[in-house]
């Protein structure tokens, strides 16, 4: 059993295959030298997954990321980054490499990622593989925020249900979040300000959002939270955070008085549900909470 362990632990270090392993709170754990050497790591260094991408980005390190706003493609790339069980896909590195990358995530949010090298193969494949990927993105993302679109979030939600209903386990939350006063914001400010309140919320929000959770824009001000097996009284108290976190939001640099609040709606998953009737529920929690003085939460309780 020593040899086997012994065997084990020498190939996952000595290897050319990138090893990472991340917790539920995105957090490396482990990787092996591959993995260091390829994102500029030293030997004990334990970052969050976003730190990690914003250090090397600021280098000229690790991932390439040519893009315009990078704070935004971190929120893109977090709101589908864990949500499903397995996932691959192409990502180039600084150095000229080509990785083909796999994330495995088990229920506790634990991802396991592993990259082969792929640089021999063929360049025209590759420009066909990159633009699915591509497409496949935008159809799931939100085009203003970054975050996760209508149509994915309502995937995921009938996911949620499918899966909790197979288990035998009805344990799960949804919130339905509005920006209070939105209208009134682009009335006096304009749109092009509006805009920049949807995009400062989903930045404050996102980071809250655990693993295994989904959040995303469902349309105008509202956005969408999915809480898998979670039960309401945790679903709530994360909801809690994110109405503090917008309380203390001042994103208006020329209006430092500027400061903006949101109201949710949550609804628990109960047996017999479809998609629709928890939205339903959760949608009608939110105007309860609209409509008693906003700023606040309301639960749908049946």
């Amino acid at each position: 059993m020593d040899d086997l362990a012994a065997s084990l632990a020498s190939l996952r270090d000595d290897t050319d295959v990138l090893i990472a392993l991340y917790d539920h709170d995105d957090r490396l754990r482990y990787a092996n030298r591959a993995f260091r050497s390829a994102f500029a790591l030293g030997d004990h260094e334990t970052p969050l997954w976003p730190d990690l991408m914003r250090r090397n980005h600021a280098l000229g390190l690790g991932t390439v990321i040519s893009v315009p706003d990078f704070e935004a493609w971190v929120v893109s790339a977090q709101s589908r980054r864990g949500k499903v069980k397995f996932r691959a896909f192409e990502t180039d590195l600084v150095d000229g490499r080509w990785l083909w990358m796999t994330e495995t995530v088990d229920r506790n949010g634990w991802m396991l990622c592993i990259a082969n090298d792929i640089t021999h193969l063929r360049a025209d494949e590759r420009t066909l593989r990159q633009d699915r990927d591509f497409a496949v993105k935008a159809s799931q993302t939100d085009e203003l925020t970054g975050v996760s679109n209508r149509r994915y979030m309502m995937s995921k939600l009938e996911e949620m249900i499918r899966n909790q209903t197979a288990l035998g386990s009805l344990s799960g939350c949804v919130c339905i979040l509005d920006i209070d006063f939105f209208k009134g914001i682009n009335d006096r400010y304009g749109h092009q300000t509006g805009d920049d309140i949807l995009l400062d919320f989903a930045r404050r929000v996102h980071p809250i959002v655990r693993r295994h959770d989904c959040f995303g824009r469902i349309g105008g001000e509202e956005f969408m939270l999915i809480f898998p097996e979670t039960t309401l009284p945790e679903g709530r108290k994360i909801v809690d955070r994110v109405l503090d976190n917008i309380r203390t939001a001042r994103p208006l640099a020329a209006v430092p008085q500027f400061f903006y609040t949101c109201s949710a709606g949550i609804a628990v998953l109960e047996r017999g549900d479809s998609a629709r009737t928890l939205y339903s529920r959760a949608d009608a929690a939110l105007y309860e909470a609209k409509h008693s003085g906003r700023d606040r939460i309301a639960v749908s309780l049946r």
